[in-house]
């Protein structure tokens, strides 16, 4: 076992559970479920993996009452014994590996609810606005339904004990109904549920005391988000008085983590957010509390490692890390920290999935939801593969190829691998992307693979002869409107940009895409005076929601000027003009740079069609890195 990671990767014992690590996979939804809300052999796989990386696995939240709320399509539910098969599977499945897997429940979603029934209004602890609609009005709980509720609670757990499950883990954080009862922005209840910290944990406490009865024995944890982040809601010192009372009721593990659905994206930290960025206040919930901590939030191995040598947690709390590297653990005991596949942040086809209902995926990972069916098994016949192209679809291209037994050549006409991620790299708060190239450049290591840079194919370059497959993954070129001035000396391509052409103080980017708006805030995070210019209403629209609102803050915060609305007219020597809502404006720019967007470069493709060559990635139609990922793994699968 690696001595690096000696605190992380020590076994513990949770309550009486024996861990083989203190490595915990937070609860995550996968939308994989039946019709009905039940596990699937799909869903199984997907957690079983994880299984190795990790010393408790949680699942995605499980309702266990439909008695007040409707339960949305595709959320779990053990409200009846019809769960229990699906429990059970999910059970022997993590103990024939040697793992340990909880089970989240949840009282239900209230004024987050994503689909609003006419017949049923949400419930919550108040009349509360719902966090969409403010037009749409909870309905606050009675007592007796919050003992109905309680009661169902205990149930569940009794399913989960028989079914052979773990451990239990009850969902009360982001503003969901337990959190609901627990915070005063949300409860005003005059009752004994409402008023004092006491009375505003009953619900929660009696939650747990009920999950202890129904599953005794089994360690029972709490998810409590401790900063929701946003004026008028909970904040650390509240959410220490809290943590105190849960304790008292006989709460064994607290996971903390932070946000709200007014701050979401805490809830799903982007790139943006960086490392570690709920670690500030984990230490004094430890310090506070006797029982064992859990700190997560976009975590590192290196920071889990030192908070839990420090004292300052008892647990690592890994998310989408996970979902990307299923080995993570194990490869830190293996000492291959370099080998574990970076999570990115992207949000793209994890959390993005599931806020429209589709099955979970990962970015940089195509195997995730496919566990079964893409197990890369020797080819049946081996392949001369020629790959053209080195950004993320031909290099996972390559790797899945030769994986399968295939001896593959890859030809970039750049000078190094990765392609346009490279240069979208070049922030700090994208450097787990620019993490995958190495990752990518390490894997190949020791395939039958080989890299050709600096070299240009063309249809009818010698290179191709003799090739059995042929992918093209050659990207995109960017778009050049045809505007005056736009080929001036002052004039830069914002691939160039990045890749440290020569820029003075003002900078003018022109285009608000996400290209030019995460370039835009390098830029003036280094000092620069940046202005987008932007013809369109909104800055990266097509960025997913949650990352979005990072973004704009964070550009907001740093001072760049965003002049949304606004047409390039003519770029001159001391500017652009612009003309907008207002009429003609002069802005006056040192530097210009071009990001208009690109289009897929789709020449080659077209000329080796004939070949049978297949293309992939952005050359087919730009998209986001994910998509680029998961077609190269498809194509190379698929030999």
């Amino acid at each position: 076992m690696s001595t690096e990671f000696t605190h992380v990767l020590e076994p513990v014992e949770l309550a009486g559970l024996r861990l083989r690590n203190r490595v915990v996979m937070v609860p995550m939804g996968t939308e994989m479920g039946d019709h009905d809300g039940h596990l699937t052999e799909r869903e199984i796989a997907y957690y079983a993996e994880r299984a190795a990386g990790a010393g408790l696995v949680c699942t995605g939240i499980n309702a266990v009452t439909d008695d007040y709320e409707v339960i949305n399509e595709g959320l779990g539910r053990v409200d009846t014994d019809a769960a229990i098969p699906g429990l059970t599977a999910l059970a022997e499945a993590f103990h024939a590996r040697g793992g340990a897997v909880s089970v989240q429940l949840t009282a239900g979603l209230g004024r987050n609810i994503n689909s609003i029934d006419p017949v049923r209004p949400p419930i919550s602890a108040s009349d509360n606005s719902h966090w969409l609609d403010p037009n749409v009005k909870c309905r606050p709980l009675e007592t007796d339904e919050i003992k109905v509720i309680v009661r169902r609670f205990k149930e569940a757990a009794q399913r989960c004990a028989t079914a052979g499950i773990d451990a239990i883990d009850i969902h009360g954080h982001t503003g969901y109904v337990i959190d609901q009862f627990l915070s005063p922005v949300w409860n005003r209840r005059t009752d004994e549920y409402g008023g004092s910290v006491e009375n505003r944990c009953r619900f929660a406490a009696e939650i747990i005391a009920a999950v202890k009865e129904g599953a005794p024995g089994l360690p029972v944890s709490f998810r409590l988000s401790v900063d929701h982040h946003f004026e008028g809601g909970r904040t650390p010192a509240e959410s220490l008085e809290i943590a105190q009372q849960l304790e008292a009721a006989g709460l064994d593990l607290l996971m903390i983590d932070e946000g709200s659905y007014e701050a979401m994206d805490y809830v799903f930290p982007p790139y943006y957010l960086g490392d570690n960025c709920m670690m500030g206040h984990v230490g004094a919930f430890k310090e506070a509390l006797g029982i064992p901590v859990l700190g997560c939030g976009n975590l590192t191995p290196e920071r889990a490692e030192a908070a839990i040598a420090n004292g300052e947690m008892d647990f690592a709390g890994i998310g989408r890390a996970l979902i990307a590297d299923p080995e993570w653990a194990l490869k830190l005991a293996e000492g291959r920290r370099e080998d574990i596949r970076p999570c990115i942040r992207c949000n793209q086809l994890c959390v993005g999935n599931a806020f429209v209902g589709k099955a979970l995926g990962c970015a940089v990972n195509p195997m995730v939801g496919y566990e079964r069916e893409r197990v890369l098994t020797p080819a049946a016949h081996p392949k001369r593969v020629a790959v053209v192209g080195a950004g993320p679809a031909g290099l996972e291209a390559a790797r899945v190829a030769a994986l399968r037994g295939h001896t593959v050549d890859v030809y970039e006409k750049g000078a190094q691998l990765g392609g346009v991620l490279w240069p979208a790299a070049t922030p700090e708060f994208k450097k787990e992307l620019r993490s995958m190239i190495f990752w990518w450049e390490r894997q190949l290591d020791g395939l039958p693979v080989t890299v050709h840079l600096g070299t240009e194919i063309t249809a009818d370059s010698p290179e191709l002869e003799g090739a059995d497959a042929i992918i093209v993954a050659v990207g995109t070129e960017p778009v050049a409107p045809t505007i005056p001035g736009l080929d001036g000396d002052n004039v830069v391509e914002v691939i160039d940009a990045h890749l440290g052409a020569e820029l003075g103080h003002r900078i003018v980017v022109c285009g608000g895409g996400l290209s030019g708006a995460d370039f835009a805030l390098e830029m003036q995070e280094k000092g620069h005076d940046v202005t987008v210019v932007e013809m369109a209403d909104g800055i990266a629209p097509d960025l997913l929601m949650i990352n979005r609102i990072t973004l704009l803050r964070d550009l907001a915060d740093a001072g760049v000027t965003l002049l949304t609305g606004h047409r390039v007219v003519e770029v001159n020597d001391g500017g652009v003009r612009i003309d907008g809502p207002d009429g003609p404006v002069q802005v006056a720019a040192d530097t210009v740079v071009s990001a208009f967007g690109v289009r897929p470069a789709t020449a080659l493709g077209e000329a080796l069609q004939a070949r049978g060559a297949v293309s992939v990635g952005d050359c087919v139609k730009p998209a986001k890195v994910g998509d680029a990922i998961n077609a190269g793994f498809e194509a190379a699968f698929a030999l």
